[in-house]
């Protein structure tokens, strides 16, 4: 168990990891962290269709051997199987993973919009349930996975914190798009870490998040930096998606289709401006580790080559003022869309 005022299992500096660069997760936590981690999302059994477990694990060990170090999962990814597969890699080696993960919506009663952690020791049993399936007893970051305000928001803060008091986590915070939420998990000034959608098609949280974030020392987690794959650019008119996958609204939801046409026309005008050496997703990644409030991005990788992938794009420059005129033409600066409604 990991303790403030005592050394960490890990020395987390510069070395570990070497040949990534890295940054501080804001100013609280003591932690540092790869320019781009991995996000566990789309294993086996979750809303990105079919999935195997070999190839979510040689995943993981290619981020590894690529210099990530910071891997974020959830609770209710795949019924806690996510998270499980990530205790699997680190079995062993557990002082080479930065861990993140988020609690908050097992359970969740949808007519009385609240929580079922009604009670401290409700929440702290829930993480203490995420520790035994990751194996291990401490959690680097844990994040309120709820991201509005709910009854049981203040639990959450006060739970969160004796978790850190007891050495059971390092750092805390909530996942959201919204400024009113996280306001209400830093009303003290003690909220440690934000996990926001942000990307070239969202950029909404430049107008007001990120600033505030950067104002309060709040390290930045950004999820969604390739659109859920629409900056991959691997999709067309044509594109169909298996129905346990969320993104087959994109196609069947009038609505949600027409959206994502036109998403499609941005990416295209966005080809033109993408280095011939480099993929469109490792230019969406550069651009959010471009922006100063970042601490890392997690994309998801859903087999070794996307994982090596996606670590190479930490390595390149950031993005030129030429390039960021290019995308503000495409994109205006805190416009887009929320890609997750989240």
């Amino acid at each position: 168990m990991w303790h403030e005022g005592r050394k960490p299992p890990r020395s987390n500096v510069v070395g570990m990891n070497a040949q990534l660069p890295r940054n501080q997760l804001g100013l609280r936590t003591g932690l540092t962290v790869s320019t781009i981690g991995t996000g566990l999302w789309s294993v086996a059994g979750s809303e990105w269709g079919p999935a195997d477990d070999r190839d979510s694990l040689a995943a993981i060990e290619a981020s590894l051997e690529s210099g990530v170090d910071f891997f974020d999962t959830a609770d209710v990814y795949a019924g806690g199987h996510s998270e499980e597969l990530l205790g699997r890699a680190m079995k062993g080696r557990r002082e080479r993973f930065v861990v993140a993960t988020k609690i908050g919506w097992i359970d969740f009663d949808g007519e009385a919009g609240r929580s079922q952690y009604d009670t401290v020791s409700k929440l702290v049993a829930g993480v203490e349930s995420s520790l035994r399936r990751l194996g291990t007893d401490y959690i680097d970051v844990i994040q309120c996975h709820i991201y509005f305000t709910e009854p049981n928001t203040p639990v959450f803060i006060e739970g969160f914190r004796k978790l850190k008091e007891d050495g059971k986590v390092r750092a805390w915070g909530i996942s959201t798009g919204e400024l009113e939420p996280l306001r209400a998990f830093n009303a003290d000034g003690d909220c440690d870490v934000l996990q926001i959608d942000y990307s070239i098609l969202n950029r909404m949280p430049e107008a007001e998040i990120l600033p505030y974030c950067r104002e309060t020392g709040i390290g930045v987690i950004v999820r969604g930096g390739l659109a859920m794959g629409l900056l991959a650019d691997k999709y067309d008119a044509a594109a169909t998606f298996p129905d346990n996958d969320f993104r087959h609204n994109w196609i069947d939801d009038p609505e949600q289709n027409q959206q994502f046409l036109q998403d499609l026309d941005t990416v295209a005008s966005l080809r033109s401006v993408v280095p011939a050496d480099q993929t469109m997703a490792q230019f969406a990644l550069r651009f959010v580790a471009s922006h100063p409030a970042v601490s890392t991005a997690i994309p998801g990788a859903r087999n070794a080559r996307q994982a090596r992938s996606n670590a190479a794009a930490a390595s390149l420059p950031r993005l030129s003022s030429e390039e960021l005129g290019e995308i503000d033409r495409l994109v205006a600066p805190g416009g887009g869309r929320k890609i997750w409604p989240a």
